[in-house]
């Protein structure tokens, strides 16, 4: 069988797995969050932290409880790494340096799981279970806490209350989050990724030397690594790792965590907005970009140039071989159009216009099918802006599933989709325009300026994929992606969640024979090539300087 053919069929067989869970997990989803049952354990946990789950919030309540309930993560994490030293389970490695606990911190609690450390050099048990893993739940229950509110803003009319935070982020940890994660470790583990909790191990002889392993609780976290779109790894080797990602299956696999709870999402907004017509087209939008991409990722990866290239069936240079050119471009796709920043492969060694596919998927904002919740709120945002292209068209006022898109929506929206670039672009220039930042590229010239512009698009975008060659763990990159990665989850929110709060306050307005019917493959078209064109004028600058110079000079 042919490299290619092996890719083509790894790529059906994800979207059939997709296909078959879709409609069944997207329901479950929704029911979750529409149910006013409160399940025992839950109750504990309410009384435990002094919540009334059936207290409505406003959007204003909603964010400061988003905010509030991050501080505590951000605070929490921090402090946990700065005494690793002096706890127990630490494996003799001391406490992390401030500006590295900063950046973790931050890093795991935005769901961005950037790390500019060795994991296995530098985080004990204790810090990966009691501290990343936890993140790695909440953090994902958080995104989809704040897409339901949104979805609650369509569903809903004369009201200013979105739900429950606290509500919605306990419902998603313990009844979405926690069960699939669980069949998913134990299927890893059955394939062969490790779980212990044994210290370092001597490794054979090499050259003279031996080799170090860690031991860990590395099937449970590369399980909720995927499926909450996070991405930190145990080790620095991330899914390249045979002990996270043992076999192309694993890989496969891993690649099904990272999509199905983003794809199945638009099933739960269709169902709960009354119209399921709805979420079909806004899942036709993702799909059409994700399987873009994924084909143009494997057509640049696949390209012979030169008899090495045909030698190795493709530009293997930085691929594991147990993945081939076929796995390694689903997952490079998949890890940057969502928020997940998992790599099994180094994008750095991308062909210059592979490498390129990789930065402008997280440049659309993450949302083909993007992390878990922020995906959908994204894409939403973007339905919202191109129904006012629309409406602009043909002289009418816009409207989507019933609400007016009016001039404070639209301002809302567009302060959504200005803040990340306005990020992306002024860290990078600073970047490059200061003495000593540029000191940490491994390459120079565009190569060069791409790795620099990857970080900050990864940092800002709440991605955490790294483009290699850059020396990430100095003061100035610890502290200027942490604050992207900041300013990258909570400004967008706070515009999503007031969008949310103007479109509940709204009564619905009826369908007349001028509405823009938003569920034809038309707005699909429509909403494709807003997404496209918007980002495009944003970033073409950006990656005329890198990727797309090193593609076109290759």
């Amino acid at each position: 069988m042919s490299p290619v053919t092996a890719g083509v069929l790894q790529l059906v067989a994800l979207i059939g797995a997709l296909a078959l869970v879709y409609i069944p997990f997207g329901n479950y989803m929704a029911r979750v969050y529409s149910s006013a049952k409160h399940l025992r354990v839950e109750r504990w946990i309410y009384k435990g932290i002094g919540a009334d789950p059936d207290t409505e919030m406003t959007w204003p309540a909603y964010l400061r409880a988003v905010l509030a309930f991050s501080a505590v993560g951000v605070l929490f994490l921090y402090l946990l790494q700065r005494f690793q030293g002096v706890l127990p389970g630490s494996m003799g490695f001391s406490s992390v340096n401030p500006a590295q606990s900063f950046n973790t911190a931050v890093s795991f609690v935005t769901n961005t799981n950037w790390q500019s450390y060795y994991g296995e050099q530098t985080m004990g048990h204790v810090v990966q279970t009691a501290g990343l893993a936890v993140q790695n739940f909440v953090s994902a229950a958080v995104g989809m806490a704040v897409a339901v509110a949104l979805v609650r803003g369509f569903a809903r009319s004369r009201t200013g209350e979105l739900g429950n935070f606290w509500s919605d982020l306990v419902r998603g940890t313990l009844r979405i989050l926690l069960p699939v994660a669980a069949v998913a470790a134990v299927v890893l583990v059955a394939c062969g990724a490790i779980q212990n909790f044994s210290g370092i191990h001597e490794v054979g002889q090499f050259m003279g030397g031996s080799q170090q392993w860690n031991g860990g609780a590395v099937a449970s976290q590369e399980a909720i690594k995927e499926l909450g779109t996070n991405g930190g790894g145990y080790f620095n080797a991330n899914s390249a790792h045979p002990f996270e990602n043992p076999n192309a299956f694993t890989n496969l696999f891993e690649i099904f965590l990272i999509l199905v709870i983003p794809f199945s999402l638009t099933r739960t907004f269709g169902v709960m907005v009354g119209s399921v017509k709805q979420g079909y087209a806004i899942l036709a939008t993702m799909f059409t970009i994700w399987l873009g991409f994924t084909a143009l990722m494997m057509w640049t990866e696949f390209a012979h140039h030169g008899p090495a290239l045909q030698a190795a069936g493709g530009a293997m240079e930085g691929k594991e071989v147990r993945f081939g050119v076929g796995g390694s471009s689903i997952f490079a796709v998949s890890t940057t159009l969502t928020s997940t920043g998992a790599v099994d492969s180094f994008h750095s060694s991308f062909t210059g216009l592979g490498g390129g596919i990789t930065m402008l998927g997280m440049m659309l904002g993450e949302i083909a099918p993007g992390g878990t919740g922020s995906g959908l709120y994204g894409m939403l945002i973007m339905a919202v802006i191109a129904v006012f292209i629309a409406g602009l068209m043909v002289g009418r006022t816009p409207e989507y599933l019933g609400k007016k898109i009016g001039g404070r929506e639209m301002k809302l929206a567009a302060a959504y989709i200005l803040i990340t670039p306005a990020l992306v672009l002024v860290f990078t220039a600073a970047s490059m325009a200061l003495p000593t930042p540029p000191n940490s590229m491994l390459n120079s010239g565009a190569h060069g300026f791409s790795e620099v512009l990857y970080a900050f698009t990864s940092a800002a975008n709440n991605n955490g994929s790294a483009f290699a060659g850059l020396n990430a763990n100095t003061d100035w990159f610890n502290t200027m992606t942490g604050l992207a990665m900041l300013l990258g989850r909570f400004l967008p929110m706070v515009f999503v969640l007031a969008l949310a709060g103007s479109l509940a306050e709204q009564q619905p307005v009826p369908v007349t024979a001028g509405t823009l019917r938003t569920e034809k493959p038309l707005f699909t078209g429509l909403l494709v090539g807003a997404i496209l064109i918007i980002t495009g004028l944003t970033y073409f600058p950006a990656l005329a300087l890198g990727p797309l110079a090193e593609g076109l000079a290759s």
